[in-house]
């Protein structure tokens, strides 16, 4: 009986830190994307003023 409670838990505890960790990782995920878009539209302003200036040159 005390084996099968030690079982449950650490079974327990590893599925809650393993919620977490998997919690921890969509946060990162999205924290990622949204600084990947930030790039992307970053890049686009800055070559599109890029091309204006090499355009108003010739």
């Amino acid at each position: 009986m005390r084996a099968l409670l030690w079982v449950v838990g650490v079974v327990a505890g590893v599925l809650i830190l393993l919620g977490l960790i998997l919690e921890a990782v969509r946060w990162l995920i999205i924290i990622g994307l949204i600084a990947l878009v930030i790039v992307i539209i970053l890049g686009v302003v800055k070559g599109g003023k890029a091309a204006v200036r090499h355009q108003s040159r010739r």
